[in-house]
This record gives structure tokens, sequence and C-alpha cells, in this order.
């Protein structure tokens, strides 16, 4: 994801305190479902040391299970 340019990308929200929430006027970095999955159905998301996988269902939908 190296073609992004690097002023559109959000501050993680684990980054933040939690008294803090992001604004909705921050720029978010937007990643489409097409990019991200690459024609698979499924991804592996690892976040911290857990591991999630989003699958796109038979409807066009999107899951994720831990």
């Amino acid at each position: 994801m190296d073609n992004h340019d690097s002023t559109n990308q959000a501050t993680p929200d684990s980054a933040l305190p939690d008294s803090v929430a992001p604004s909705s006027d921050q720029s978010l970095r937007t990643i489409s479902s097409a990019e991200l999955f690459h024609g698979a159905r499924e991804v592996l998301i690892q976040h911290d040391e857990k591991t999630y996988r989003l699958q796109v269902t038979r409807n066009g939908k999107l899951i994720l299970v831990k």
C-alpha cells in the first residue's frame, strides 16, 4: 500500500487516549475492498496478538470473525 499519500493517513485509534475520539472532519485513510481482498473472498487481519478473518458473504456483505 505504498501508493497512498502519507498526508491521507489518520492517527490510529490505538494511539489516541481513551478520552479522545477522532473527529468526523479528520481525513481518514480509505481502502477499497477490491484492493484489500485482491480477488479473494477472505483476508486475515493481525491486530495486536490476535488474528481476525474478514470474509465477503454470498450477498456481498462483510463479516469480521475473531
